[in-house]
């Protein structure tokens, strides 16, 4: 596999460049910032020496996939470190798990929007007070598809809700604030060509569903309750279709209004596992699973490569 050992720049910050974005006047009154969830502080830790060179940050549902991602892209980059050396820098917490790999930064969020709202908000402050600029994110993982073909991968273009529009809504302390969810098409884009250079598996570019469960907000007949019919199923599956959904899955929304908020320009990758047009299981092997999972990493990767390479 041919390597690239070039990393992005690490000169000082020009006017150029986009640090990331925080709006909160609160911060600046803390003399301490703890990052719960990420077992880290601006007073017990110095972020700018530990992640002031990150460019790329890839997060996903599992530990075990974002793991997998680190040594992935390891390989990919050529940095030549031994998988041990790649060491969780959350392991004293078990909600999340990070790892750094020079200029990238992969880590877990869980399921479901609560627990990757979460840990972007984290996220965000950390690259704010590690002085990061330029930074890309990308939310790799797994999905139903919808006409789509299993083993496909969808890159989002609009996150949409449960009526298909568009944004995300928040309750703050009684107000409902909607928080659009498009994300950038021209890293969509970019996205989709690296893909057709890979030339081994479907991409399409859709918007996504993205659910608050996983059985009855997804349309599911096997949940523990269910009071609709197959046809009503069936009948709201077509208008998703229809509305432009190619996959379900549940943190999209939290993960484009964040990045939005954050002028983070972001995308998300997922693979479909099966189509739900045709079925509510997945029935698929184990192996055939675990190769689908890879299939986000292998773009996302390739992408990274070649702005590094071409930095």
């Amino acid at each position: 596999m041919a390597s690239c050992n070039k990393e992005p720049c690490k000169e000082e910050t020009s006017p150029q460049e986009k640090c990331c974005y925080v709006s909160n006047p609160h911060l600046a009154t803390l003399k301490e910032d703890i990052l719960y969830h990420f077992d880290l502080g601006t007073r017990t830790h110095d972020l700018p020496a530990m992640f002031g060179d990150i460019k790329f940050v890839c997060v996903g549902g599992s530990s075990w996939r974002m793991k997998s991602f680190a040594l992935y892209m390891n390989e990919l980059l050529g940095l030549g470190h031994e998988a041990a050396d790649i060491r969780n820098i959350c392991a004293q917490t078990d909600r999340y798990c990070m790892y750094k790999v020079g200029p990238v930064l992969s880590i877990s969020h869980g399921m479901g929007i609560p627990s990757i709202s979460i840990m972007l908000h984290e996220l965000i402050k950390l690259l704010y007070y590690a002085k990061c600029s330029d930074v890309v994110a990308f939310r790799i993982g797994t999905s139903g598809g919808i006409g789509v073909q299993p083993g496909a991968v969808v890159v989002t273009r609009n996150s949409v809700d449960a009526s298909f529009h568009p944004h995300f809504e928040q309750n703050v302390l009684g107000t409902i604030k909607a928080y659009p969810t498009a994300l950038s098409e021209s890293l969509a884009q970019e996205i989709l060509q690296c893909s057709k250079e890979i030339n081994r598996f479907d991409t399409i570019l859709g918007n996504t569903l993205c659910t608050l469960d996983f059985y009855e907000g997804q349309a599911r007949l096997d949940g523990a309750f269910c009071h609709y019919s197959a046809e009503d199923k069936m009948k709201y599956l077509h208008s998703a279709y229809e509305a432009g959904v190619r996959n379900i899955e549940m943190e999209s929304a939290a993960f484009a209004a964040i990045c939005n908020r954050s002028d983070l320009p972001g995308a998300v990758v997922c693979v479909a596992l099966l189509d739900r047009l045709q079925d509510d299981q997945i029935n698929s092997s184990h192996e055939v699973l675990m190769e689908y999972q890879e299939r986000p990493q292998i773009v996302v990767g390739r992408y990274i490569k070649k702005k590094i390479c071409n930095h």
